[in-house]
């Protein structure tokens, strides 16, 4: 967009673009955490005038990292572009209690990590989204219903939709912690004891209308447990597409995105960002 060579063309644009109108709900009491939650909405730019309408729902682990990426400039983008129909995107802020929060509801892994993670499942589906139903006009809709994060977020956040399928249709997950595991690692069997893996391997009955998208970066980390000359980071989100396969997901529910040179960081996982809420929410063909 360049103001001295088309001045009207260009006036004209920003007299378009309309950006998420900001909504920041702190102190929000949670009884399943037993603490305060903060969480941003990012609401439609024209949310206030639409009436009745109803949007999309997507959720954010680790929403404290959004606006570090210019989330709110990546939808005002992307809506004025026509690639993306408005959504209610929440972030919602982690808390000193990360590590503790995220994980899987299984079990914690062999540090004793994710031990509440149960308690952050139930402030998800008993505490937000109910307070969200009641507050904003939202689908509903399973199929425009999705929760996404960042690392140790996104284990978390596939962790839940997995487990809900009837709630959310599509899982995202940035450069997650995929490595979760329940005892440290084997030299002899390096890639053994990984918990989402497991979890899959061992879920009874799938909803194979779900769909899930992932991202790497070629620089998330060095380390390379198996020798393999790729990195874990990877290694474990291809694994984990591997078993989504063998239990029957179709390639069409699954997308992997791999940013050369992206690393694990908020830069990278903005650079991502369209991709995932258009392959989500846009349902283009050819996705």
């Amino acid at each position: 967009m360049n103001f001295w060579k088309k001045p009207v063309e260009t006036f004209h644009e920003l007299l378009q673009r309309k950006a998420p109108h900001l909504r920041q709900i702190r102190h929000f009491n949670s009884g399943s955490l037993g603490r305060e939650v903060s969480f941003d909405l990012y609401l439609p730019p024209d949310y206030h005038l639409s009436g009745g309408r109803v949007y999309p729902l997507l959720l954010v682990n680790d929403g404290q990292d959004l606006p570090r990426m210019n989330f709110s400039g990546i939808l005002e983008n992307l809506y004025f572009h026509k690639r993306l129909p408005q959504i209610i995107a929440v972030g919602i802020h982690a808390s000193g209690e990360r590590m503790r929060e995220y994980g899987t509801v299984r079990q914690a892994d062999y540090k004793g990590r994710g031990d509440k993670a149960v308690h952050y499942r139930n402030f998800i589906l008993e505490e937000l989204l109910p307070f969200l139903y009641r507050r904003f006009r939202l689908s509903g809709l399973r199929e425009e219903t999705a929760f996404a994060g960042f690392s140790l977020g996104g284990l978390s956040a596939f962790d839940i939709s997995w487990a809900h399928p009837q709630i959310f249709g599509t899982a995202g997950v940035f450069s997650g912690s995929l490595w979760w595991r329940w005892s440290p690692v084997d030299p002899a069997d390096p890639d053994a004891d990984r918990i989402l893996h497991d979890v899959i391997r061992k879920t009874a009955q799938i909803d194979d209308n779900q769909r899930f998208w992932f991202q790497c970066g070629t620089l998330d980390e060095e380390d390379d447990r198996n020798h393999n000359g790729v990195i874990d980071a990877i290694d474990d989100t291809l694994d984990l597409i591997r078993e989504l396969k063998n239990k029957g997901f179709h390639e069409h529910s699954i997308r992997y995105l791999e940013l050369t040179d992206g690393r694990h960081e908020p830069d990278t996982w903005g650079k991502a960002m369209p991709d995932f809420l258009r392959w989500t929410f846009a349902a283009e063909e050819g996705d």
